[in-house]
């Protein structure tokens, strides 16, 4: 194995991709070989994934069964509904509009409201609800390293508004009336009353 780092640089990198090329190929490489710089380079590109979840389209969703919701914004009331569903939306920079349509068309049609025999069973159309949408770029939060979060995989404004007002207009579409909405990037307050509680979260990746 020693003599294997003189493939690359970093010793403990090198160490690791030996370890997990031995383990799942059960191969032995001969030094230098050319056959062990390509394989190398693909346990790097396999080890490297996560760095492009950076550019994985997946638009999330945090949605709340409420009550009752108020956001407010320097003490003062935005946007209020009353029973509905309070929507956080996060949108990370590889997000397109397919990923909004297929979000918001799934939104108003999950059965999560309770029927007359007190099975969930009918969506926000089916009652007449509302929707609060809330743009949330902490969904995107980070915590691996450290205890501060980092925001890096969140979409910046110019790709998130656009986005942001995209969502809404599906939802007005499919809802057939004007949602109540938060204003992006201000500091904002939520007052709220979950019913049931009944909290759901969706993403246009895995789409479950």
């Amino acid at each position: 194995m020693a003599e294997m780092k003189k493939l690359i640089g970093d010793p403990d990198r090198n160490r690791t991709c030996i370890k997990s090329l031995g383990n799942f190929y059960s191969i032995r490489l001969t030094t230098g070989s050319e056959a062990a710089k390509l394989i190398l380079k693909f346990i790097y590109f396999i080890a490297d994934l996560s760095k492009f979840q950076l550019y994985i389209r997946q638009m999330r969703l945090v949605i709340q069964r409420v009550l009752m919701a108020e956001l407010m914004i320097q003490s003062k009331i935005q946007d209020s509904i009353q029973n509905g569903l309070l929507v956080l939306l996060g949108i990370c920079e590889d997000d397109e509009k397919e990923d909004a349509t297929w979000l918001a068309n799934k939104l108003v049609q999950l059965r999560i409201f309770s029927d007359a025999d007190g099975k969930m069973n009918l969506s926000v159309i089916d009652t007449n609800g509302s929707l609060l949408i809330v743009s949330q770029f902490t969904l995107f939060a980070e915590t691996k390293k450290g205890n501060r979060p980092s925001f890096i995989r969140a979409a910046k404004p110019a790709i998130a508004i656009p986005l942001y007002a995209y969502f809404i207009g599906q939802c007005n579409l499919q809802m057939g009336k004007k949602s109540a909405t938060g204003v992006f990037g201000a500091d904002m307050q939520i007052h709220l009353t979950n019913d049931g509680p009944v909290t759901i979260v969706m993403d246009s990746k895995n789409r479950e």
